[in-house]
Order: structure tokens, then sequence, then C-alpha cells
């Protein structure tokens, strides 16, 4: 999916212009949060189903900070732009953000010049408890796929990029999530954690050869060695069955992590459980495909919508229909 500046730039306007004529502060975080929605629904079909199972108020906060997140990730994944532009999008993005956390209602905030989906992160952030410094970590992720870096080993990628790209977006939920009586926050921030990590690896995992073609190595170094790559070479010309070896161990990585969630997850709260044991089971089954061997070169694993649909429990599957009628 890639929307582009434009479809970006149109959509703010609409938002915009309806926000300011919101007869109330609930009426204007509304509008964000149906326009979230429209994002998460256009990007990401698999989150967009399970995060049908969260109950309203908490699923609503979670469609905000999807967009809080996505749009970022866009500007440096698919916007025609040079690393210099992008890092200076990335700049004022962080100040307004910065602003956000300052300024009054959602209507003054738009007055002010600050995008909606900062005016709607910006309450979550407030009202959830967020701290404020978790974004600017993944802010700097961002500026990292700007100009990418190369990763040593496995610890330099989990604590250089995979903490602000993926570790503190687990976190934002967590703590809209909540946790389970008796269960503290960092029992659950420690799932969150390794559930985070398990996420961003499936995708490097999936996104290899597609990464490559960008010039983003998230494969470490000592991996790429072991899978007989030098970085030159991978850079150049990917070899699709060295690909394989490398993404495949990225998978193995994840794959215990996924375990550990399923392991936690009564750490969080029993209203969330069923959207984090759904996203746990779709994404845990391709990292599984990929360890299988189900990838082919250059192409994305992913599932089918009846695949997606047998992983759902059964006493919710009236929601699937609901959610695409947007009814839910």
């Amino acid at each position: 999916m890639d929307w582009g500046p434009g479809t970006w730039a149109r959509l703010q306007q609409s938002v915009h212009r309806k926000i300011l004529r919101a007869a109330s502060e609930a009426d204007a975080f509304c509008i964000i949060v149906r326009a979230a929605r429209s994002v998460l629904r256009a990007y990401s079909s698999s989150f967009f189903l399970v995060t049908r199972f969260l109950p309203p108020v908490k699923r609503a906060e979670v469609e905000v900070v999807y967009a809080a997140v996505r749009y970022p990730d866009e500007v440096v994944d698919s916007f025609p732009w040079p690393a210099d532009c992008k890092l200076a999008r990335l700049n004022d993005w962080e100040l307004h953000y910065r602003s956000a956390l300052q300024a009054g209602g959602i209507k003054q905030q738009i007055q002010a010049g600050i995008p909606w989906i900062l005016a709607g992160f910006a309450r979550v952030v407030s009202h959830r408890g967020i701290p404020p410094e978790h974004y600017l970590a993944f802010l700097d992720a961002m500026r990292r796929d700007a100009r990418p870096a190369i990763f040593a080993d496995f610890d330099e990628l989990i604590r250089s990029y995979v903490y602000g790209s993926a570790v503190v977006v687990g976190y934002f939920l967590t703590h809209i999530y909540g946790t389970a009586d008796g269960t503290s926050l960092e029992q659950a921030l420690g799932c969150a954690r390794e559930l985070g990590i398990a996420l961003q690896l499936t995708n490097f995992a999936r996104d290899g050869e597609e990464d490559r073609r960008q010039g983003r190595v998230y494969i470490p170094l000592d991996a790429l060695s072991r899978a007989g790559f030098r970085l030159e070479e991978f850079l150049r010309c990917g070899n699709p069955e060295a690909l394989r070896t490398a993404t495949r161990w990225l998978a193995e990585q994840a794959e215990p992590r996924y375990l550990y969630a399923r392991l936690h997850l009564p750490a969080f709260s029993a209203d969330c459980r069923t959207a984090i044991h759904a996203c746990i089971d779709v994404y845990q089954a391709i990292n599984r495909r990929l360890l299988d061997g189900g990838a082919s070169a250059g192409r994305r694993v992913r599932l089918n919508a009846f695949e997606k649909f047998r992983m759902l429990p059964p006493g919710k599957y009236w929601r699937v229909p609901l959610a695409y009628a947007r009814l839910v």
C-alpha cells in the first residue's frame, strides 16, 4: 500500500476541516479516530482484523497510535524524496509532536498548525500516561531508515534499531491495553518487548529482498557472513538461496519470542487478550511459513483471508463482516 504524499496531504486537509467544524472535543477526537481507522484498514489487513476484538475505547486509541507510527514510516519508506527532505519532514514532525504535548484542545492544536495525527496521539499519550520519550525513540529509528545503517550483530540490531522501531510501539499499546489484576506494568511491558521484537524480526525476514533493493540491511553482518554473503555482494545482487538462509535465521530468532508472548499473555487486561492472541497467531503463522521454507525469493509471505479467518476465535466470527461494513 502506498498513498503517496498527495494522498496524505488531502486526507489532512479533509480531517482538519471537519475538526474545525466539530461541536466538542469528543466529536473532534471521533473525527480523528475515523480517519486513523481508514489508514489502518488501508495499510494492514491483518492488524485491522485483530484490533476488531478490542473494546471500542481501547480500539479507537490503538487506531490513533497506528496512524502516528504509519505516517513517519511512509515518509521514509515510500515518499519519492531525497534523504535530506525526509529527514527535514521527520524533524518538523518531532517539533509538532513536542508542541502537541504542550497545547490545549484538539481544535486549538489544529488552528496552531499541528497535524491531526499528532493532536490525536498527544491526547492518547496524556490519557494513558505513555512516557513521551518513547515516540522520540521511534522517530529516531525512522531517521535511521532515511539513511540506512549497518548492524554488526543481533544485539546491536535490537539496541540501535528495533527498540525504537518496534519495542516502544509495544509499550504504547501496553499502556492502552492495561494489565490484569495482580500483574505489574513492568511484567506486561516485558511481554510487549518480546512480542514487539518478534513482530519486527518476522517483517525483516519476509521483506528481506525488498529491503535489499532499497539499500537497507536488517540482517546483522555476522548472520550475513554465516549465510555466505559479503555485504557488498548482498547489496549489489542478492543470492536467493543465501538470502533465504539469512532471513530464516531472523525467523528463528523470532520464534521463542512468540512463545514467550503466549506464555505471558495473562499479564494483559482480560478484555484485550483475544486481540493480542489473534495477533500472535497471525504473525507466528507467517513466521513459521518462513521457517518451513514457504517463501519464494523476492515475494512477500502473506496469509490469505481464509487462513486468517481460521485463526480467529470462533465465538467472534460475527465481528469480521461487521468490521468490513465499518460498523465496528
